[in-house]
């Protein structure tokens, strides 16, 4: 990185109903006008002492900053108006207009190949005709690192087939610029001030754009501009496209880009996470934590920081850093701080962190990814020696209420209910008779449903449904889910002759009442952790809806593919267009989801992932929505559960109370068929009984 530094801080979205008012739908959003409104660290729930050696980090390179809460300025230092040579802070900056291209439908998808915007792509070298891999790079490729292209930002060579590697270019990004240029047919810096810029409050003072520096300046008579460098700002300018973000494309009631970009920028794709990284003694691990053009903390390398943390970064440190789960923005300029020049985060955690720890050293709550609900207050738990365990051995225990007034699950890697099983059973079911605390669980013996196999190694239940006196079954480990189904309550069963094989590694089905009655509509909801596998964790949260009566069709399926301007979902038959529902970098994993009619809410119980045996103990967290596809908040949310949580938990339709506050959690803690009793303490204004 270099001489002078910027970096700008954005942490977002934790405190609902705060004296600010900050809430993840920017309901009650307080929006910047000329500048910054001011407040005290402490006004903010910030411990200034903490926070002033942030500042003080910062000033070892002298220059600007500002840190901002809740949209208030809390601490702010040097010039606010000098600008300062971004370099690759330009990226981040830059992708802002893919964003747009993809909100206009100027560009239709991030996998079309860049060929089919520009026709001339890379050919400068010649030789890299030769390779016979630029019909395969995609905008996707060029947006995430793995195109293949040399370091430089004028015409490099390609060194590696298309998403077989991960390696740092300005030269990628440059070609991305000028497929966006000539997809909208305008100079790129005209269009962002129009579109963007202007429209959240920064001027032609705040903010210049270069003309490129290292090819013509212009491309089929359009300016050509860089996203590899070449932006100027000043820590004002980079606080509000950092404000931007924060609020997920969203400015005072305006959506300027799509919200499901942001996500997709803040979270590493599936597709990269791991991948081989090119000149590792400078970049290091940098594909596991690397979106799109933006940095992340979705390994947790930095400790004490949230995940969800993403930041631009660039020569001299010029920083853009977002975590949605404090509602932060900080800025700061001026000579490097990273004297390596490489990209260990080291460098620059010694100014996030104590950012971080200023918001959150007070309280010992988990920081959670989404703001408090504003329906339910908090859980009171039912003291753990009331837990009913039963069948124990066995895990999993997704469950459904089904026609005849029963509820059917399946145990994993068990014998089940007593009188056990004599034979250890990866994939068995079972039907749960009455209601806690009097329930009594039956094996049901079933030649065409069970399934042998340790571990990984065994046919998995993680999904149950009962729609129309039929049961269906989503069972993992089978590279990667399938679908079954039984007309006789579990009897015999039938399966699907297609899988999943793109992500959906342990999936489950979104529960209504009995036999599903009370559904929304007459679809069926899926969702499950981005993953191909049920043991490895995700960054997100994705989801598929079917017609009720088509679910054994693969061909009737669509997925989730984001909110559009009026929050709507849309949704896509392509699988590799399909985006988050649900973002928790690194913690995402298996789930059980329910809707409760009594508090008009769906409810979402996760797992938190962590390496340890997480029957016994760890994190998790029940979050709600208004809609199947949020927006989401957070009910409750703990790294240390008191009991361990199990690898898997849901809040049985059946044993819910008609005005929704009593409720009991089926887990698998301990190995077992736990059931533990819960009382949502509910906000009088929202719910009546």
């Amino acid at each position: 990185m270099g001489r002078r530094t910027l970096i700008i801080l954005v942490l977002v979205g934790g405190i609902v109903g705060s004296a600010f008012g900050v809430s993840d739908n920017n309901g009650g959003a307080v929006w910047p006008g000329r500048k910054w409104e001011q407040a005290r660290p402490q006004e903010a729930g910030m411990d200034a002492a903490i926070l002033r050696k942030a500042r003080y980090y910062a000033l070892t390179g002298e220059g600007s900053g500002c840190v901002i809460r809740h949209g208030q300025c809390v601490m702010q230092w040097g010039d606010q108006t000098q600008r300062y040579d971004l370099k690759s802070t330009t990226k981040a900056i830059g992708i802002t207009a893919v964003g747009l291209a993809l909100k206009d439908g100027k560009i239709n998808s991030l996998r079309d190949r860049a060929k089919k915007y520009h026709p001339s792509f890379g050919i400068k070298p010649e030789s890299n005709i030769e390779t016979g891999w630029l019909d395969k790079i995609t905008l996707f490729d060029l947006a995430t690192q793995t195109a293949g292209f040399d370091k430089n930002g004028g015409y490099t060579e390609l060194m590696f087939e298309t998403g077989t590697k991960w390696s740092y270019s300005d030269g990628g990004p440059n070609w991305l610029a000028e497929c966006v240029t000539l997809a909208y047919g305008q100079d790129l810096n005209k269009l962002m001030f129009e579109r963007v810029f202007g429209p959240i409050g920064i001027s032609t003072s705040d903010l210049t754009w270069r003309n490129n520096a290292y090819r013509p300046r212009e491309i089929n008579g359009i300016r050509r501009r860089e996203f590899g460098s070449g932006i100027s700002a000043n820590v004002t300018a980079m606080a509000r496209i950092g404000y931007l973000y924060l609020r997920r494309g969203r400015w005072q009631g305006k959506q300027i880009i799509p919200a499901w970009f942001i996500d997709m920028v803040r979270t590493v794709p599936r597709t990269v996470r791991g991948l081989p990284v090119v000149k590792e003694e400078s970049y290091f691990n940098a594909s596991n934590h690397y979106g799109l053009l933006w940095w992340n903390n979705a390994d947790g390398t930095m400790i004490k920081v949230p995940r969800d943390t993403y930041w631009s970064w660039g020569l001299y440190d010029s920083l853009i850093v977002v975590i949605p789960s404090l509602d932060i923005v900080a800025a700061r300029a001026g000579k490097s701080l990273n004297k390596a020049r490489n990209s260990d985060y080291k460098a620059i955690e010694p100014f996030i962190e104590p950012i971080v720890l200023s918001a959150t050293q007070k309280g010992s709550r988990a920081i959670a990814p989404y703001s408090p609900s504003l329906v339910i207050k908090s859980i009171e738990w039912a003291p753990a020696d009331t837990i009913i365990r039963r069948a124990s051995g066995s895990d999993n225990w997704p469950i459904t209420w089904a026609d005849d007034d029963n509820q059917y699950t399946a145990y994993g890697d068990g014998w089940g209910f007593e009188p056990k099983t004599k034979k250890k059973l990866s994939l068995g079911i079972a039907k749960i008779v009455g209601s806690p605390p009097d329930f009594r669980g039956v094996n049901i013996r079933t030649d065409s449903g069970e399934r042998i196999g340790q571990g990984a190694k065994g046919a998995k239940a993680s999904g149950m449904l009962c729609v129309d006196g039929v049961l269906y079954m989503l069972v993992r480990n089978t590279s990667n889910s399938q679908i079954a189904w039984s007309a006789d309550h579990g009897k015999n069963w039938k399966w699907c002759d297609w899988k999943f094989t793109t992500s959906f590694g342990a999936p489950t089905f979104l529960n209504f009442g009995k036999n599903y009655a009370g559904a929304r509509d007459d679809f069926v909801y899926i969702y499950s952790h981005d993953s191909d596998s049920a043991y490895e964790p995700a960054d997100k949260m994705v989801m598929a809806r079917v017609p009720k009566d088509r679910i054994i069709k693969r061909d009737a399926y669509e997925f989730f593919k984001g909110l559009n301007d009026w929050r709507q979902p849309i949704w896509t038959k392509d699988i590799h267009e399909m985006r988050a529902v649900f973002i928790n970098p690194g913690r995402c994993y298996r789930a059980g989801i329910t809707y409760n009619p009594g508090l008009k809410r769906y409810l979402w119980c996760q797992t938190i992932y962590n390496k340890n045996d997480m029957r016994f103990k760890g994190g998790m967290g029940i979050f709600d929505a208004p809609e199947p596809w949020g927006p989401w908040t957070t009910v409750y949310y703990t790294e240390q559960w008191d009991v361990g949580p199990g690898e898997t938990s849901s809040l049985p339709t059946k044993w819910m109370s008609k005005n929704g506050k009593t409720c009991y959690l089926l887990f698998s803690g301990d190995d077992c068929f736990s059931v533990r009793r819960l009382t949502n303490q509910v906000s009088d204004s929202r719910i009546q009984e």
